[in-house]
């Protein structure tokens, strides 16, 4: 994502209305009186305008995947809040607290409500790239949407921007109509009208390709596996390809090589936006903060299961990556973990200059991912030798031993598997989980009760509007 800065402030009505008015790019929101609507027309006229404003909704989205982790890999199986010294994660591992979901839904409208401004005003002018422009505040409307449904279930549905009075009559809409009327159209839009790829400053920004994987996770989300068999072979067509080395595809020193797809854009530089994983994912041990430049207070969080790392092959390259049981120095020394760790993971270690400002990129899809989702959607179309074709592409990459011949039901099973091995901590076994129909038979010995699937919806939301003809709460929270 090219770092502009952003002169437009977000006023928004608890999370679900967003009004535009100025500010700096912060996250720093506080409630002000709109303005007129002539003061916010004068933000957007020019090109320069529009690039600052889609800056803004891309920050709307990387603060929807702030503790993205804590939903996606935290509550499900792999990884445990091992250190009891983080009270809300250890209450998120056991299915007692729920909250970890909450700012997935704030930052996610204050993101489609930008969109939505941007949309509606880049209507009215004419300026270069224009298609471009809005193809891709569509796409990462769109991928915040798909986010909020699959989490919460029925959500608001809001396509345009929204008076006070308009917010607090806003109810939740079937999941359908949402993927139906916006993310499928949005990401077909994007598909078509999107770069296939960008240079310079803008190496980071939605493409095409882009666009095209997150459609065929959606088709697979939907069961639509025909569809999804489509479009994800047009990915494989787009010049993407696997590292050869695994460890490479986390070397946060070269962030866009050919497996990239999209990921949330991170930077350690001054005065720069960085990631808190390092620092929530690292041992707080000095061997790593030694090895790394590791500057403010490390998490001990998202420890990986040992009965996971037990999953892998010997010889699985991905294995002391995933889970690492220590450290190996740049003396070629390899560190043994205190006894107070059991496991760490690799795949966010980078340099953190300053507190949580790390340098690594969190991924949202890669070309791994792309070849897996693949390899379902022809099982499921029972193209099974076919599927295997692309599943065992990412098993020789890792250096194990490849299928052929097994039937379709145990091709079902072993894709499952590798996408645990190969995806772990990067926000995906949750979601797979749900969408295979095996999160109460996998995380039932977690805590995990049935209506447990879907998320609370935040609190503070269901009390501010306080109609439950509007805003119901989830069944199983109230």
């Amino acid at each position: 994502m090219k770092t502009i800065k952003l002169n437009i402030k977000i006023l928004f009505l608890s999370s679900v209305l967003v009004v535009s008015t100025l500010t700096s790019c912060s996250e720093d929101f506080i409630d002000l009186l709109p303005p007129s609507s002539v003061t916010v027309d004068l933000l957007y006229q020019t090109e320069a305008d529009f690039q600052q404003a889609l800056v803004g909704v891309y920050t709307g989205l990387r603060g929807q995947y702030t503790g993205f982790w804590e939903i996606g890999d935290l509550r499900a199986d792999d990884v445990w809040q091992e250190a009891t010294n983080q009270t809300g994660r250890v209450l998120t591992d056991n299915f007692q607290g729920h909250n970890a979901a909450n700012g997935l839904w704030s930052n996610g409208y204050i993101m489609i409500n930008r969109a939505n401004l941007l949309l509606e005003k880049i209507e009215g002018v004419d300026i270069p790239n224009k298609a471009e422009y809005i193809a891709e505040t569509k796409f990462i409307r769109a991928l915040g949407y798909f986010n909020l449904v699959r989490v919460f279930g029925a959500v608001p549905f809001i396509s345009a921007s929204l008076a006070p009075e308009d917010a607090y009559n806003t109810g939740r809409t079937e999941v359908d109509r949402i993927y139906n009327e916006m993310i499928i159209p949005d990401l077909i839009e994007g598909a078509n009208a999107l770069p296939v790829q960008y240079s310079g400053q803008n190496v980071g920004r939605a493409t095409r390709g882009a666009a095209k994987a997150l459609l065929g996770k959606v088709y697979l989300t939907r069961k639509n596996y025909p569809a999804a068999e489509i479009i994800l072979k047009e990915v494989t067509s787009m010049g993407y390809n696997l590292l050869n080395n695994f460890n490479d595809v986390f070397d946060h020193n070269n962030k866009h090589h050919q497996e990239y797809i999209f990921d949330i854009e991170y930077t350690s530089a001054p005065n720069a936006a960085g990631n808190n994983m390092t620092s929530i994912c690292s041992a707080n041990w000095p061997v790593v903060r030694a090895l790394y430049g590791m500057v403010g207070t490390l998490h001990d969080s998202c420890t990986p299961r040992i009965s996971f790392r037990n999953l892998f092959e010997v010889g699985d390259s991905r294995r002391d990556i995933s889970a690492a049981l220590g450290v190996t120095t740049g003396d070629g020394v390899f560190n043994p973990l205190p006894a107070r760790w059991s496991a760490i993971t690799g795949k966010y270690l980078s340099e953190v200059p300053s507190g949580d400002n790390g340098n690594a990129n969190f991924p949202v899809i890669r070309y791994a991912d792309v070849l897996l989702m693949l390899a379902e959607a022809l099982n499921e179309n029972n193209k099974t030798g076919e599927a295997l074709n692309y599943l065992n592409l990412v098993r020789a990459r890792a250096g194990v031993s490849t299928y052929s011949g097994i039937s379709q039901a145990e091709t079902r099973d072993l894709i499952e598997l590798e996408r645990r091995l190969e995806l772990n901590m990067e926000g995906h076994r949750w979601f797979d989980l749900i969408r295979w129909g095996k999160a109460l038979q996998v995380l039932t010995p977690f805590g995990m009760e049935p209506h447990m699937i879907l998320w609370p919806l935040p609190e503070n939301e269901v009390l501010l509007i306080n109609d439950p003809s509007i805003l119901p709460q989830n069944p199983g929270y109230d």
